[in-house]
C-alpha cells in the first residue's frame, strides 16, 4: 500500500497540520478520527487493514487528517464561544485546504479533468464531523460514512448555543432545512450512509432523530440502525465499512 506523509501551515489555523494519504488512486476518502484522534489513528486502529482491498488495488485513497478536538469539543471546561469557532476554523481548514489538496491528489492519481468531491467518513465523534462536513458542503463531498454518531451539538457544547453552536449540529439545522433547498437533489444524488448500534455505549437517539428529518425533507440517505448485540467499538467499524463501502463506491445496490 502507497502511503505519503504531509505536514503544511494552515492559514485557517495559524499552525502546522498533519495528514497521510492511503493509496496510489480511485476515489478520495477523507478520514475523520475519532474523539481526540490523530491522523495516524486510521492505522493505529487498523482500519488501513480494513479498507486495504480497495486501497491497494486502486479504487479508494484516503487522506487521514487530525483533530483538534482537545481545544474544542473534549475541552468543556473552555470557553464555549472560543472552542465553537475554533472548531469551524478547522472546519474551514477542511473545507478550503484539506479539500482542494485531495482533489488535487485525485486529479493526477485518476487523470480526471472534473471537480472530484471527497467522501466524508468517520466513527464516534469523527462520524459527527463526517457527516457535518458533507451536509454542509454537499458539492465538496460526494459521499458519507458516519458510524455511531451522535448529531447533536450539545455533546460538545451542553445548553450553550449561538449561530456557529447552531451551524455545526446537525439535528438543529437540518430540522430547519427548507424543503427546497438545492442542496436536496445534490444530496439525492450521492450515496451517502449513517449507521449506529443498539449496544454497549452506543446512543442511537439522535441518529433516528435524523432518520426522521430526512425522511419528512424527501432526503434519501441511508439511515441504518443495526441490532442490540451492535456495540461502539472498532470490530463493529470494521464489519459496517466491509458491509457499506461496496455500495458508497458504486460497486453493489443497497
Amino acid at each position: 500500500m502507497q502511503t505519503r506523509y504531509f505536514k503544511e501551515y494552515s492559514p485557517a489555523l495559524g499552525r502546522d497540520m498533519e495528514c497521510k494519504v492511503y493509496g496510489h488512486a480511485g476515489r478520495p476518502m477523507l478520514f475523520v478520527p475519532c474523539q481526540d484522534g490523530r491522523f495516524f489513528s486510521f492505522e493505529d486502529f487498523h482500519m488501513s487493514d480494513t479498507m486495504a482491498p480497495w486501497i491497494e488495488d486502486g479504487r479508494l485513497m484516503v487522506i487521514a487528517v487530525d483533530t483538534i478536538d482537545q481545544e474544542t469539543w473534549s475541552n468543556k471546561s473552555g470557553d464555549p464561544w472560543w472552542r465553537i469557532r475554533r472548531h469551524e476554523a478547522w472546519m474551514n481548514h477542511l473545507f478550503n485546504e484539506i479539500v482542494p489538496f485531495g482533489q488535487h491528489l485525485a486529479r493526477v492519481a485518476n487523470g480526471w479533468d472534473g471537480h472530484p468531491g471527497l467522501i466524508a467518513f468517520g466513527c464516534s465523534l469523527g462520524a459527527l464531523h463526517a457527516a457535518n462536513l458533507y451536509l454542509r458542503r454537499p458539492d465538496l463531498f460526494n459521499g458519507l460514512l458516519a458510524l455511531s454518531g451522535i448529531y447533536t451539538a450539545s455533546y460538545g457544547f451542553g445548553s450553550y448555543m449561538d449561530d456557529v453552536v447552531y451551524g455545526n449540529s446537525p439535528v438543529d439545522y437540518m430540522a430547519n432545512f427548507p424543503s427546497d433547498h438545492p442542496y436536496i437533489p445534490l444530496y439525492n444524488s450521492q450515496r451517502a450512509a449513517i449507521c449506529v448500534g443498539q449496544g454497549a455505549w452506543e446512543l442511537p437517539e439522535s441518529t433516528r432523530q435524523l432518520k426522521d428529518i430526512f425522511e419528512r425533507k424527501g432526503i434519501h440517505l441511508w439511515v441504518d440502525i443495526w441490532g442490540h448485540d451492535v456495540n461502539h467499538d472498532w470490530p463493529w467499524w470494521y464489519r459496517q465499512v466491509e458491509y457499506f463501502l461496496p455500495w458508497l463506491l458504486g460497486e453493489r445496490a443497497a
